[in-house]
C-alpha cells in the first residue's frame, strides 16, 4: 500500500488552508494520525478471524481515546459518553474494541511509559466491557456516582456558566458579540460562505417553533478535531435568548460517507442522507443525545447541527488523564462500560445482534486475548505507516516546509 498516496487521495478537496493544519497535527505523533487516518486503519484490518464472527453491532467506528466526553443533552443535563459518529455503522462490533484497544497502545507512551502498563489498560476495558454485556442492561454515566477524570469532566461542565463559554469563544463589540478569530479555534470565513451558512440556517430556521432563536450573528469555520479538518464545518453564533449573554454556539458539519463501509460486507440501510445516519446513530447509541442535534440537507449537502462541544470537554491525552495510573484505570474501565451500555441499547435495531447474543459474546473468554494481540498489531502498523507518513511530510509531499519538521 503506498501511504503516501492514500492519504493524499483520501482527503483531496478539502478546504486547503484546515488541511494544512490536519497535515502538519498528523505529523506530531502516532496517536495523532490514528485520529487522522480511519480510513486507512480499516484498510489494514485484517479480514477473518473475530473481525468476521463477532456479533454485528452500531458501532461509533472512529472509538479511541479522544472520542470520548462530556457534554450537556438535549434535556439540559450533562453527560459523559461517546460523542463522534461520523463513521458510525452497522459492523462486527469487535471493530469498535480493536480501533479503541490500538488507540490505548500507541498513545501508550503519553499515558504510561510501560508496556506492560498499557497491556494492563486493555485488559481493563476488556474486561469492563464483557462484565458489562452479560449484565444485559444499558445504564450511563451518573454526575453524582461519577468519581476521578470523568467526574472532574461533568462537574466542570456543570458549573460553567453561559458566559464564561461565550467569553472563550466570542468578543464583545458595542455590546454585539462576534466569534473570535485566533486561528486555533476560528478561521473567518469569505461573503459566499457567510451567505450560504445564513441560507442553511435560515431554511432549518422556518420550521421551528421559536425561528428567532436561531437568527445568525456570526459565523466562522470552525477548527476541531483531526480526521474531519478541511471538511465544510462552521461555529455560528445565533441570537439563542437574548444579546448579548443568552447566546447560543452551534455547530454545522458537513457529513460524509463512512469510512467502514467500503470494507464491510453487510448491507446498509439506505439512509435518507449521511447526516441523517450520523444524527440517528447518535440517537440510537447514546443514552441522551447532544443539544440541538439534527440532520440537515441544503443544496444537496448533508449537514450534522448541534450545539458547539469544546474539545476541553474531552478526555485528552497528556493531560488530566495522565495523573496518575489509577486515575487512568478508572476512566477507561468507564470507556469500556459506556461502549457495552452503547451496543445493549441499539441491539435488535436494524440487523444488529440481539440483546441475549450480546449477553453470550460477552461470557466467552477465547475472542479478548486474539483481540489483545490483534489490537497490539495493529498499533504496529499505525506506528509504520506514521514513520511513512513523518518522512513525507518533512520532504513536503503534503505541501508542508520540506526544510524539515524537526524529528525527536
Amino acid at each position: 500500500m503506498d501511504v503516501v498516496r492514500e492519504i493524499l487521495a483520501f482527503n483531496a478537496n478539502r478546504d486547503p488552508e484546515r488541511l494544512q493544519l490536519k497535515y502538519r497535527n498528523m505529523r506530531t505523533s502516532p496517536f495523532v494520525f490514528l485520529r487522522g487516518t480511519c480510513h486507512l486503519f480499516y484498510e489494514r484490518l485484517p479480514g477473518g478471524g473475530i473481525f468476521r464472527s463477532a456479533p454485528l453491532g452500531w458501532v461509533c467506528g472512529d472509538l479511541h481515546l479522544e472520542n470520548f466526553g462530556s457534554y450537556k443533552g438535549d434535556n439540559r443535563l450533562v453527560y459523559f459518553d461517546i460523542n463522534d459518529f461520523d463513521e458510525a455503522a452497522l459492523a462486527p462490533v469487535s471493530w469498535d474494541l480493536v480501533r479503541c484497544l490500538a488507540s490505548l497502545w500507541v498513545g501508550g507512551e503519553t499515558l504510561t511509559a510501560r508496556r506492560r502498563e498499557t497491556r494492563k489498560l486493555c485488559e481493563i476495558f476488556l474486561e469492563s466491557y464483557a462484565t458489562t454485556l452479560r449484565a444485559g442492561k444499558a445504564y450511563w454515566v451518573e454526575r453524582d456516582t461519577a468519581q476521578g477524570l470523568v467526574r472532574a469532566l461533568l462537574d466542570g461542565l456543570r458549573q460553567r456558566q453561559r458566559t464564561q463559554f461565550l467569553a472563550a469563544r466570542t468578543e464583545l463589540r458595542e455590546r454585539r458579540r462576534v466569534l473570535r478569530i485566533d486561528g486555533k479555534k476560528a478561521l473567518a470565513v469569505d461573503k459566499a460562505q457567510d451567505a450560504a451558512v445564513r441560507a442553511v440556517v435560515a431554511q432549518y430556521a422556518e420550521a421551528q417553533p421559536n425561528p428567532d432563536f436561531y437568527q445568525v450573528l456570526d459565523v466562522a469555520r470552525r477548527i476541531a478535531g483531526t480526521g474531519s479538518l478541511g471538511v465544510d464545518r462552521y461555529a455560528i453564533l445565533v441570537e439563542g435568548k437574548g444579546s448579548p449573554d443568552g447566546n447560543y454556539v452551534l455547530d454545522l458539519k458537513q457529513a460524509l460517507a463512512s469510512s467502514l463501509t467500503p470494507h464491510l460486507k453487510v448491507a446498509q440501510p439506505k439512509w435518507k442522507s449521511q447526516a441523517h445516519r450520523v444524527v440517528a446513530l447518535q440517537r440510537r447509541l447514546q443514552a441522551v443525545s447532544m443539544a440541538f442535534l439534527q440532520p440537515i440537507v441544503a443544496g444537496g449537502t448533508p449537514y450534522v447541527l448541534r450545539a458547539l462541544q469544546p474539545t476541553e470537554d474531552r478526555v485528552v491525552l497528556g493531560g488530566q488523564s495522565a495523573r496518575n495510573l489509577a486515575d487512568l484505570e478508572g476512566v477507561i474501565a468507564v470507556m469500556g462500560k459506556l461502549v457495552a451500555w452503547a451496543q445493549l441499547r441499539s441491539s435488535g435495531r436494524e440487523g444488529s445482534a440481539t440483546t441475549d447474543e450480546l449477553i453470550d459474546f460477552g461470557g466467552r473468554a477465547k475472542w479478548r486475548d486474539r483481540l489483545l494481540d490483534a489490537a497490539a498489531e495493529c498499533a504496529a502498523q499505525v506506528r509504520a505507516d506514521w514513520a511513512v507518513y513523518a518522512a513525507a511530510y518533512d520532504d513536503g509531499a503534503f505541501g508542508g516546509p520540506s526544510s524539515g519538521h524537526g524529528r525527536g
